[in-house]
């Protein structure tokens, strides 16, 4: 679907293997990188992501900063702190996750970045509304913005995340052609 002058696509796939400028973590707010995804990033892109991490935590729900990618294909990594389900007002913290993601992104120039299902894992955020409130960001930005982006790719691993990223995608994007008469 493009939205502006950015794609966006979904795809199942392992985001750690995607040459992009960006890759998001889903990380806690003291940016420890032990277990999830996290873990996984670190593991394989280097201590050096960690290093560079432990001089800019914590951050607060909703914050994310920008760390070099080590030996990950992508270039940096976005590492932002969603909501836990049962903190309170998840969904206006979701959302302030996702516009600093975008805004990261513009404000370095990237031009393609990668995002996961954030907060749907041990901070057991439900994935419909993770998708939901993902598009209720990304659309409107993309829209209105002046932006670098030319590609956003939510990339999601597990099969069954990814039938819920699909299904509100094709769902979105079918109407959003019929709102802008494609």
């Amino acid at each position: 679907m493009k939205v502006g002058n950015t794609n966006i696509e979904i795809m199942k796939g392992d985001i750690m293997s995607l040459e992009v400028d960006a890759i998001v973590n889903p990380a806690n707010k003291y940016l420890q990188h032990g277990g999830g995804l996290a873990g996984q990033i670190v593991r394989r892109g280097g201590y050096t992501i960690q290093k560079e991490s432990d001089k800019l935590s914590p951050i607060n729900v909703g914050e994310a900063v920008l760390t070099v990618a080590g030996r990950l294909p992508s270039k940096y990594i976005i590492h932002v702190v969603g909501p836990t389900m049962g903190e309170g007002d998840e969904d206006e913290k979701f959302k302030e996750a996702m516009r600093n993601i975008l805004r990261i992104s513009n404000e370095r120039g990237f031009k393609s970045i990668a995002i996961p299902a954030i907060s749907t894992g041990i901070f057991r955020y439900p994935v419909k509304r993770c998708v939901e409130n993902m598009f209720k960001v990304i659309i409107p930005f993309c829209k209105n913005a002046n932006t670098s982006l030319e590609k956003i790719i939510l990339c999601l691993y597990e099969d069954s995340k990814y039938k819920v990223f699909k299904e509100e995608y094709d769902k979105l994007k079918k109407m959003y052609n019929m709102f802008n008469g494609k």
